[in-house]
């Protein structure tokens, strides 16, 4: 029935125009984001998902912080730890020197001042062994030192702290020792090849620990790459896939204006039927 009170025929064709611009919206939208859902309205329970997903991925990388902090401090233990080491084989050879009863005096006093200063380099070193505010080797933290092992926080990767101070227990050196005579010297050989075997086994146990933090930052890192590849696979668009959807939406849009331009002109017709 033609009627010029009621254009069901433009109605229908708004309505399918409105339908057709509310699609092309939403496929603009999923371009410009690249996300299929980007919010709780697109797919609730996906959004979910996603979102708790995001806060693991958020807690990894404050995992990972905190790992890097650890592998930092103990590394700069170690590296100090390895300098002390080498001073310990100058000072045996010093020492050593120092021994042999036919030395004469002035040979024996440049022996013991070169002695004496790097004796007091360690010191100095291990004093200065710190990263972040945290010493691993100085005697003054007796609690070590530990890092975040899961996005909740529950778990920890905890390594030991060394004292390498002259007299901690590692070295168990005197602060004040000396290589001013032929026994002093012989002393000071077999103090300082203890402080070397217990060395050896402080940095063992500090390079086991940096290996441990390692690779527990590597299995963080593909844990939360994982979670990333699992968040793209629920919510990432298929560009390629939208790109044809909005090519397609584009004509429909087109040919939904000459429809309804189409209805719009019925009425007018009908009056001609009266001229």
């Amino acid at each position: 029935m033609a009627s010029v009170n009621t254009n069901v025929g433009a109605m229908v064709a708004l309505q399918n125009l409105n339908k057709t611009n509310s699609q092309l919206q939403t496929v603009q939208n999923r371009i410009n984001t690249g996300l299929a859902v980007s919010s709780a309205k697109d797919n609730g329970g996906i959004y979910a998902i996603a979102q708790n997903m995001r806060s693991e991925v958020g807690g990894l990388r404050a995992v990972t912080n905190s790992l890097d902090l650890a592998v930092s401090s103990v590394d700069v233990a170690l590296a100090a730890g390895d300098a002390v080491s080498d001073l310990l084989v100058e000072m045996k050879e010093k020492a050593l020197a120092a021994s042999d009863v036919s030395l004469d005096s002035a040979s024996r006093t440049a022996l013991n001042e070169d002695f004496k200063a790097l004796r007091d380099q360690i010191s100095t070193i291990v004093e200065n062994a710190e990263f972040n505010g945290t010493n691993l080797i100085d005697g003054t933290n007796s609690d070590g030192i530990s890092a975040l092992a899961n996005a909740k926080g529950t778990n920890t990767i905890a390594v030991a702290s060394e004292d390498m101070s002259l007299s901690g227990d590692v070295l168990s050196l005197s602060a004040g020792m000396e290589i001013s005579t032929a026994s002093d010297g012989t002393a000071a050989v077999t103090a300082i090849e203890t402080a070397l075997t217990n060395l050896n086994s402080a940095l063992s146990r500090l390079g086991t620990g940096s290996k441990s933090l390692e690779i527990h930052k590597t299995f963080v890192g593909k844990l939360s790459d994982s979670l990333e590849t699992g968040i793209g696979n629920l919510v990432d668009a298929d560009l390629a896939k939208e790109s044809a959807k909005l090519q397609s939406l584009q004509v429909k849009q087109q040919l939904g204006i000459q429809a309804l331009s189409i209805a719009n002109s019925a009425p007018s017709t009908v009056l001609g039927f009266f001229r």
